[in-house]
């Protein structure tokens, strides 16, 4: 994992707001949300390795994530390696694999490809855009 400052740290959105413009570039809600944070996930690459850029994001005033109109405040971006096992896993023990289908991974957070950073790095510039360029978007007061 790499930290990347940038300049939506400490802001606050309204969710629904920061989905309509995220997720339609690629951004998803990564699985690991709870009910008072979560993380806006975006994919770089996935050549042996998932290459993420993923934003934190905590609900305030003690809100929770599925309450219509919550407001979050964003954290620090940074970037992630999740190294995945190539080929079949023939070792498991899953009292639920037709719900749970995929290999335990081989390092969830694997060191960042040094040759990937400056990309990294342009992602985070170009989140920053998308979320003060757009009027659609705007801080709460």
């Amino acid at each position: 994992m790499l930290e990347i400052p940038s300049k939506v740290e400490n802001h606050t959105f309204k969710l629904y707001d920061l989905e309509k413009k995220l997720k339609p570039v690629g951004y998803v809600i990564g699985g690991g949300w709870e009910y008072d944070h979560g993380y806006f996930d975006y994919k770089i690459d996935d050549n042996g390795s998932y290459l993420f850029v993923r934003l934190p994001f905590q609900a305030v005033d003690g809100g929770e994530l599925d309450v219509k109109g919550v407001h979050v405040t964003l954290g620090r971006p940074f970037l992630l390696a999740h190294k995945y096992k190539q080929g079949l896993d023939d070792h498991v023990d899953d009292p639920n694999p037709l719900v749970n289908q995929f290999s335990e991974p081989e390092d969830p957070d694997a060191p960042f490809p040094p040759e990937w950073i400056a990309a990294g790095r342009e992602y985070v510039i170009e989140l920053e855009q998308m979320i003060f360029n757009d009027l659609e978007i705007s801080p709460r007061s």
